[in-house]
């Protein structure tokens, strides 16, 4: 949304907020934060089987109530617990409404128990890529205001018009061989898994994978964004798996653009939201972004 990387793609940068439940100023608060400090996204986390959680949806809607510019994106929907018909009804509404400020992120829901405890179907193998695959099909021809009829061996859609009509990204999370193939052939978006666990030299090797998939459904890879989660703290070394000042998040964050071929990154602040949002929004952001520029223009053409 902002300066190119070096692949000549605008980099995104968003900030996570955790839905817990906390009186509701200090949540608008924190998107407050993110907003005034330079954000372009706040990410959601969506697991409604956390009884310390607000539901995911309808906080996304309350704080984009409550901000003027900030877009929003649930990271990740979690499809094993939200129908992809209603999901797509609730994505249309909330783009319209806001203008268009909404990513729809969404996750197979490979959560085991805690989905069947809450009454959802607990997939797992191929049936879940099935049922995510199929999932983003029918959510695509909802969100186009379509005839959504789909007889397979995970959905008995027997035919209702979508709509509204909405232009919403769909993004889709996974690290898993075959969910990456999902991913190529028919995601917006790459949202990757934590950087704690997804570390940075392990990339390539997904990366790929989603390139392949895309290639041999007929798409061109490059279409297909790469959003890096990125847990730490900016300041002290050791404070974190990932901790740094400012200056090292600049190197890690334009390497990782330009050699990873990541366009956007969430940042999950490890301690103190509000002072890590603030200081990554007003510090970082804005060097990375001059870093990027600057590549980019004296790069070959």
């Amino acid at each position: 949304m902002t300066e190119a990387n070096t692949a000549g793609r605008t980099v995104t940068f968003g900030v996570n907020v955790d839905p817990v439940a906390v009186p509701a100023d200090e949540l608008v608060a924190l998107a407050r934060v993110a907003e005034d400090s330079g954000f372009d996204l706040i990410g959601i986390q969506d697991h409604p089987y956390q009884a310390r959680f607000y539901d995911t949806w309808t906080l996304i809607a309350y704080l984009a109530a409550n901000t003027r510019s900030i877009a929003y994106t649930p990271n990740v929907a979690n499809l094993g617990l939200r129908t992809p018909a209603m999901l797509a009804k609730s994505a249309a509404t909330l783009s319209r409404l806001l203008g268009g400020r909404l990513v729809c992120g969404v996750g197979a829901g490979a959560s085991g128990g805690p989905i069947p405890a809450m009454g959802g179907i607990d997939r797992s193998g191929p049936a879940m890529i099935a049922y995510a695959e199929q999932s983003i099909e029918l959510m695509r021809t909802a969100l186009r205001g379509d005839i959504v009829k789909l007889h397979t061996d995970q959905f008995d859609v027997r035919g209702y018009r979508g709509g509204p009509a909405a232009s919403v990204p769909l993004w889709v999370g996974g690290r898993m061989r075959k969910m990456l193939g999902v991913i190529g052939r028919a995601a917006d978006g790459w949202l990757s898994p934590g950087s704690s666990s997804l570390k940075p030299g392990m990339v390539p090797r997904l990366n790929s994978l989603i390139d392949d998939a895309a290639v041999a459904a007929g798409r061109d890879p490059a279409s297909i964004r790469r959003i890096y989660n990125v847990q730490g703290v900016v300041g002290r070394p050791g404070a974190a798996d990932l901790a740094g000042p400012v200056e090292a998040w600049v190197e890690w964050l334009v390497d990782w653009a330009g050699r990873l071929g990541f366009d956007g990154f969430v940042f999950w602040p490890m301690t103190d939201p509000a002072h890590q949002t603030a200081v990554f929004g007003n510090e970082v952001i804005p060097r990375v972004r001059e870093a990027l520029a600057a590549r980019t223009a004296v790069a070959p053409r």
